[in-house]
């Protein structure tokens, strides 16, 4: 029998756009034959197990071969095979799949969704990188067997020949601009990416073992070289153990599959192992790495698969922009995909999922708070950038992670925002009603004004991590009567106003005189000089940045997208003169203009020197300064 003819095509599917165009990424070819071959395994074990094939399955182990000798690649299964109709009706007419008709004669039996279909769109990639095509194929009823012979034109070949055993083998005769992918280590790197979760046993290439005595050493063949034993390398010799019932499950069960996922990883701080059923299919282990303090370097970290096939790291359309910082893997049928597998489709499933996904971690967080609030305050430093990248991004993350958000005091002590307010409501409450967050971001750089809190009995909070500059602007106007306030943007006693007039031991005149004097001195215009009444045991001078300065100053250096406009503007200080302190007497007793000066700039260079803002030659200047006071003292 020989027979030549021509492959139907339509308007919707025409040759030519898919054999150059329908895929971006040639390496896909692999991981579509494999999948077929995959599929058609799957196919005669269905058939078996529902009585319609009656012979021996033996081994259904998928082969993949390389001959870089005669530049082919071969892909062989002993599946459900094809007859000739068969091929004329799934491979020449493109896009007629095989799955559609099989799935439909045995949807009765409920598990049609576990076919990913024979043959379709995804055969024609091998095109992108060969010059010719051979399918040889027996069908798994008997009969002669089938080669088919194609060019990557519109034209074919169909002849009979003597095929022992069913299945089928597609043998792929390399294009010449597409000789990588005869390299070994290339093939395996493709079926290791796209290939090793695959519920049919996957070949390629030999394991190699040397054989050993009882003490260790290589035992030597006849010839004095090193024994050794070659075995077929499995590709997918690891299950997925998203597949399986977390009941089957141990820790170590998870942290085993973590490690092989991301060998150069620390452990995590746990997982969550996903599986639904309705209103879409998905299953997935999702897993809390201990985040450093750079997201980029932490995402595209999950997986996403169809059917246990690898579809791409691109998740930005499913998890939201928040979880992915999390590891792991995500599978789902009911995910839509293009045409050629590559990447994502929007549709209202996606949405569900991304919802479904949302709502899950939520629910983990929460009964990790609740059920082990010890372990989880430890672990508070990777979960708290999650919980609040997630509060500013996500309105539905927000409204549950408010219950298990948590604060640390610079004691090491933690809060909700409701625990928060009623530690410290009473004390730190401002003359508008607003519970104030003092907070520091740098303990060592703040620790004098930390410390000045405390001497008024006030608690301080840390915010030193790369999203707490967006956290507090983010969630500030959703936490009703509660304002946060740097610890370093004002003194104390205006950053927590409680309408207490302090009184001051300067006359108005006295308290002018002053002003005018540290004007002069600092000679700045982006400083504003006040003269306030504080404790004598306060710093002569205080400088600080106002709040609304810092915060935008802090997400400009974060790369906080708009507020990059705050990069050419001028820094902004408050220069807050001590009535009270006896620099301050010093300085009005003394008739001496040259000395008032330089008490005056002796007390601004101390508190510059005290917000790392003295260098150079104000440094040495000070320095020197400081060491003749003393000398005239």
């Amino acid at each position: 029998m020989q027979e030549k003819g021509s492959i139907s095509i339509h308007t919707e599917n025409i040759f030519p756009i898919i054999k150059k165009f329908l895929y971006s990424d040639h390496e896909i070819f692999l991981r579509e034959l494999v999948s077929n071959a995959v599929d058609a395994s799957q196919k005669i074990q269905k058939l078996s197990s529902i009585g319609e094939f009656t012979g021996e399955l033996g081994d259904l182990t998928v082969a993949v071969e390389v001959d870089k000798e005669a530049k082919t690649i071969t892909i062989k299964d002993r599946g459900i095979g094809m007859t000739a109709e068969e091929v004329k009706k799934y491979i020449n007419q493109i896009a007629f799949s095989g799955a559609t008709e099989f799935v439909e004669k045995y949807k009765e039996t409920g598990e049609e969704g576990q076919l990913i279909g024979m043959f379709g769109l995804g055969f024609y990639s091998a095109f992108m990188v060969a010059k010719e095509v051979d399918i040889i194929t027996k069908s798994h009823t008997g009969g002669a067997g089938t080669k088919w012979t194609c060019d990557g034109s519109t034209s074919y070949e169909i002849s009979e020949v003597e095929k022992e055993d069913r299945g089928t083998e597609v043998v792929l005769h390399i294009a010449d601009d597409s000789e990588e992918f005869l390299e070994e280590f290339r093939i395996r790197q493709i079926l290791d990416k796209y290939c090793k979760f695959l519920p049919i046993a996957i070949k390629f290439g030999k394991d190699t073992e040397f054989v050993k005595d009882e003490e260790g050493n290589n035992v030597k063949d006849d010839k004095g070289e090193d024994k050794k034993i070659e075995t077929d390398h499995i590709i997918n010799a690891d299950a997925p153990i998203w597949v399986k019932s977390p009941s089957d499950l141990t820790d170590q069960d998870y942290l085993d599959f973590y490690k092989k996922m991301y060998p150069m990883s620390e452990d995590p701080l746990f997982w969550i192992h996903l599986n639904v059923d309705y209103p879409f299919n998905l299953t997935g282990v999702l897993y809390f790495p201990k985040v450093k303090n750079d997201f980029d370097v932490n995402k595209n970290k999950i997986h996403l698969y169809s059917r246990q096939v690898f579809i791409t790291d691109e998740v930005k359309d499913i998890v939201p922009e928040f979880l992915q910082l999390l590891h792991g893997i995500i599978d789902s049928p009911d995910i839509p995909l293009n045409v050629s597998r590559s990447f994502l489709q929007s549709d209202s499933n996606v949405k569900k999922i991304s919802n479904y996904i949302t709502k899950k971690v939520a629910d983990k967080l929460n009964e990790q708070f609740r059920n082990d609030r010890e372990n989880y305050e430890k672990k508070w430093d990777s979960i708290g950038l999650f919980v609040k990248y997630g509060m500013i991004s996500d309105e539905k993350f927000y409204d549950k992670a408010k219950k298990f958000a948590l604060v640390e005091s610079t004691e090491g002590k933690f809060y909700t925002v409701d625990e928060y307010k009623e530690a410290f409501g009473a004390n730190q409450t401002d003359k508008d009603g607003n519970l104030v967050v003092l907070y520091a971001t740098d303990l060592d750089a703040q620790y004098g004004f930390v410390d000045a809190a405390k001497q008024k009995g006030y608690d301080v909070v840390k915010m030193d991590t790369l999203i707490d500059n967006h956290f507090v602007n983010g969630v500030e106007q959703k936490f009703e009567k509660v304002t946060f306030k740097r610890v370093d943007a004002d003194v104390v006693d205006k950053l927590i106003d409680k309408d207490e007039k302090k009184e001051s031991v300067l006359t108005e005149d006295e308290s002018t005189k002053v002003k005018e004097l540290y004007e002069k001195v600092i000679a700045d215009k982006n400083y504003t000089v006040t003269v306030d009444s504080m404790a004598t045991d306060d710093m002569p001078v205080i400088i600080t940045r106002p709040e609304f300065m810092r915060r935008m100053k802090d997400m400009q250096a974060n790369g906080g997208g708009g507020m990059m406009m705050m990069g050419g503007m001028p820094d902004m200080f408050n220069l807050s003169v001590n009535a009270n302190h006896g620099i301050i007497q010093k300085i009005l007793k003394s008739e001496n203009e040259e000395e008032q000066s330089k008490l005056a700039k002796q007390a601004i260079d101390l508190a510059k020197l005290s917000q790392n803002m003295l260098t150079g030659a104000d440094l040495s200047n000070f320095i020197k300064r400081s060491v003749n006071i003393v000398l005239e003292d």
